[in-house]
């Protein structure tokens, strides 16, 4: 997991030429989550991989181009599913309301 700072993770390192990243951040009614779970499903809903959130709700992926689905899971919240799109060159920023 990446250093969070100030209005979202920082892509410094982060070569987003040859990169498919997909990043967000995880708040309930306005606040970010902190230890909540991110998991990355294929396109057949297989788990591809999970991480957990940082002390400012946010996660990254790196994924390869397509069509993916994040399942969102955190304490005391029905788990939430956001569809997205990778494509290597870009940044797909996410937010997650649960």
């Amino acid at each position: 997991m990446c250093g969070a700072t100030e209005g979202g993770l920082s892509l410094d390192g982060v070569n987003t030429k040859i990169e498919a990243v997909i990043q967000g951040q995880v708040t309930r009614e306005g606040e970010p989550v902190p230890n909540a779970y991110v998991r990355l499903l294929d396109k057949s809903g297989e788990f591809t991989a999970e991480v957990p959130t940082s002390a400012t709700g946010h996660f990254r992926f790196f994924a390869g181009d397509g069509e993916w689905t994040l399942r969102t899971l955190a304490p005391k919240a029905e788990p939430v599913d956001t569809r997205v799109t990778a494509a290597v060159g870009s940044v797909a920023e996410v937010a997650v309301a649960i």
